[in-house]
């Protein structure tokens, strides 16, 4: 059985399958509302109960906006690849592998190559009457050719203004006037359970129009943190992607973006961007042609209901902070370790993708107020957001020290001291060679470097010894696992 995937309707080479890209969710506004009589009987009601049901009518929605709705064709041009290096060659193969070839295709040939022309096909909704369009980056990413279709048979060659891969959100502008436009709406104002639809170019089908119902609101995706995505019932494929997703008053509340499915096409849930934060994007991109976001330099952990007992803390609401940048913003504010942000400049902290986009969204050299929980303790930190780049933070090194044996103690771990080639990522801890027992049974591993428990640096065994001899309930083990640190909470009764 293949394992369930998050699938970013992408277009998807002509040389594979034709000329098809993903199709955006769009809901649009009903004019009239057909009512429908159902009787039912109820076990112990009196008599039987009937309930109106009003059933939207789409046709208005359609003909307002979706001659705003255009579908996107993407060209990416033949070139000629350098010779890959011999020790990371690219596979040839890789998308047939990836839409379901099981079988090996032979070496890879060596040396230089030719990439064939590519062409896909997305969707996009007009938002100025100059010819400003919003779609997906994913839509446009790599493109040295765009071309815009509109409804009434108009065809325009178009340019990128601007692009995001974070948030995959892409601005492209045809030069036109008095162009049909759609309404923004507020995505902040959504409801789960409303009526919602979809108009987009499945499979290059222009102006196909589903419909269905919010089924969640800010569900965080794998690898999108940045994004808290509108989740649909809305029937999307491929082809559909950057296209809008409307509400019953006929206004874009979101940008239909990625699908969840076994097999690449629509399984019952499709993901939207919402508005609110697209035009946020939108917004800079069109100023500057990039992105700024905040940062202030801190790894989290997520908070589990078991972690947070081992913590000692009410509830698992809340981003853990497990390692912070060397000189960062957050250590220069006088953050620490074990620190539970729950509040960032005004904003309430319910977990790591709360703060992480409150975080980014924050304009970079901003002074913020931070409230932690250290402890029993609420610490109030003042700090100044500094420019998310693409250089990697420099981790600060964990301070403890002291002596080591390889007794098996009340944890249930055997460790050693760190040799030199450990010291210079690690300045001092202790390295579990060996796990059983509890430990095991909560995850630590072996080549896991314990650096606390339940709160107190470890500096030799002793004090590990020390911190177990009388650990009752849950606690909490911080461990540097290949770099990265992580709280692991350990049940002792």
């Amino acid at each position: 059985m293949k394992p369930n995937v998050v699938v970013k309707v992408t277009a998807l080479a002509a040389a594979l399958c034709g000329s098809l890209a993903l199709v955006p969710v769009f809901q649009s506004e009903p004019a009239v509302a057909a009512a429908t009589s159902i009787t039912t009987k109820t076990v112990g009601a009196p008599a039987d109960t009937t309930y109106l049901v009003a059933l939207p009518d789409f046709s208005k929605l359609v003909e307002d906006y979706g001659k705003a709705v255009v579908s996107i064709d993407s060209v990416t041009k033949a070139r000629r690849a350098p010779a890959p290096d011999r020790n990371q060659q690219p596979d040839p193969f890789e998308e047939f592998r990836r839409f379901g070839f099981p079988f090996q295709f032979g070496p890879i040939p060596q040396g230089p190559r030719n990439i064939p022309e590519r062409r896909g096909q997305g969707s996009g909704f007009i938002i100025s009457p100059d010819g400003l369009i919003l779609t997906n980056h994913h839509v446009v990413e790599g493109a040295d050719e765009l071309t815009v279709h509109l409804p009434d048979k108009r065809v325009f060659k178009a340019k990128l203004i601007g692009s995001d891969q974070k948030t995959d959100v892409a601005v492209i502008k045809v030069d036109a006037k008095n162009l049909p436009t759609v309404k923004l709406g507020s995505s902040d104002k959504v409801k789960v359970g409303e009526w919602v639809a979809a108009i987009g170019a499945p499979f290059g089908l222009d102006n196909t129009v589903t419909q269905g119902i919010v089924s969640a609101k800010s569900r965080n995706l794998e690898g999108d943190q940045f994004v808290p995505f509108i989740q649909t019932d809305v029937a999307v494929n491929p082809g559909n992607s950057g296209g809008p997703l409307f509400n019953l008053r006929g206004e874009v509340i979101g940008i239909n973006s990625q699908i969840f499915s076994t097999s690449g096409g629509f399984m019952g849930l499709s993901f939207a961007i919402p508005i609110d934060l697209a035009v946020q994007i939108k917004d800079q991109l069109v100023k500057g042609g990039k992105v700024h976001r905040g940062r202030i330099g801190v790894v989290m952990q997520p908070l589990t209901p078991e972690l947070a007992e081992s913590l000692g803390l009410p509830n698992a609401s809340g981003a853990l902070v497990v390692q912070l940048e060397e000189k960062g913003p957050a250590q220069k504010a006088g953050m620490q370790e074990g620190d539970l942000i729950v509040e960032f400049n005004g904003t309430p902290i319910a977990d790591s993708n709360d703060l992480s986009r409150a975080v980014a969204n924050t304009k970079p050299n901003s002074k913020v107020n931070v409230k932690v929980k250290r402890g029993v303790k609420e610490v109030s930190l003042n700090l100044k957001v500094e420019e998310l780049t693409a250089e990697p933070m420099k981790i600060a090194s964990a301070k403890s020290g002291g002596s080591y044996g390889t007794q098996v103690n009340a944890l249930g771990v055997v460790t050693r001291s760190l040799n030199a080639a450990e010291k210079k990522k690690v300045k001092d801890g202790l390295f579990v060679t060996a796990v059983m027992g509890r430990a095991a049974e909560a995850g630590i591993q072996a080549g896991d470097i314990i650096l606390s428990v339940a709160g107190q640096k470890v500096k030799s065994e002793a004090d590990l010894d020390k911190a177990t001899a009388k650990a009752k309930g849950t606690i909490a083990v911080l461990v540097d696992r290949s770099g990265q640190r992580i709280f692991v909470p350990v049940k002792f009764s």
